[in-house]
């Protein structure tokens, strides 16, 4: 039997702060180096994940006969998570740039939600902000929406960290499953259940953070009501539309209830 143990952020922040201060002399007063000790933290689940499933698209590109560098080069070049699945079918395959545009747009269109959200909190972030855009996957939509930056720390510094060490996790998977890959001989069943069990410790922690339910619940509503009206493989793209509208729609009033995300 196997079994995922995932530990919270909270816990995972309180036993790195009590690390004892000398350890981080020069992050106190150097405003990145500060912020990556108060990022790292929260990229810690996703370092468990995205080692395993980065490794995984290696593992994929190698035995497809690939060479390293190919699981290297677009993983920095890309960095598209389930498309880059997709793009080791694409590159085996005839050239067609048409195919190959409209897959990529019916994989990650789920991105235009991300970016109409998180449109605010990039606000102010400058030159940082064309490689936060750039870097933006769904576990590091869900940190940074999720993350409560504390006021002595940097904001863009912060951000930044986070969509860099969330990247370096899955370019260091991908490279070491691509060097590897041929070498190693494992039952990959269950595997794509990392991600999951990652996004339900994301959502626990945010649901204990909160004082009041009201968006976490209206997203699990409207999420398992497009399941049913769509089915399994169609309902993520109503399900966020629907999300995000309602969202905009009772802004004013989920804020006046300290509800607003």
């Amino acid at each position: 039997m196997r079994c995922l143990i995932f530990v919270t952020n909270d816990e995972i922040r309180k036993r790195y702060q009590r690390l004892p201060r000398r350890f981080f002399p020069v992050a106190q007063r150097n405003k990145p180096l500060a912020a990556l000790g108060a990022a790292f933290p929260h990229t810690i689940p996703i370092l468990t994940g995205y080692l395993f499933l980065g490794m995984s698209y290696g593992v994929l590109m190698k035995v497809s006969g690939f060479s390293f560098w190919y699981p290297l080069l677009i993983s920095l070049t890309v960095y598209a998570g389930s498309m880059q699945f997709v793009t080791t079918s694409l590159l085996l395959g005839a050239f067609n740039p048409i195919q190959a545009f409209v897959m990529t747009l019916m994989v990650n269109a789920r991105h235009l939600f991300y970016g109409i959200a998180l449109l605010d909190k990039y606000q102010g972030t400058g030159r940082k902000k064309p490689y936060l855009i750039f870097g933006l996957s769904d576990e590091t939509f869900s940190v940074t929406c999720s993350a409560r930056i504390p006021p002595e720390v940097d904001k863009s510094w912060f951000l930044l960290w986070v969509t860099a060490l969330d990247q370096l996790y899955w370019v260091v998977g991908a490279t070491l499953g691509g060097l590897f890959g041929s070498l190693i001989s494992f039952n990959t069943e269950g595997l794509d259940f990392v991600m999951t069990a990652m996004f339900v410790v994301i959502f626990l922690e945010q649901w204990l953070k909160e004082e009041n339910h009201a968006c976490s619940l209206l997203g699990l509503g409207l999420a398992a009501l497009s399941l049913v009206l769509f089915g399994p493989d169609r309902f993520m793209l109503p399900a966020m539309a629907a999300i995000l509208a309602i969202l905009l729609l009772l802004r004013k009033a989920l804020e006046k209830e300290g509800a607003a995300p």
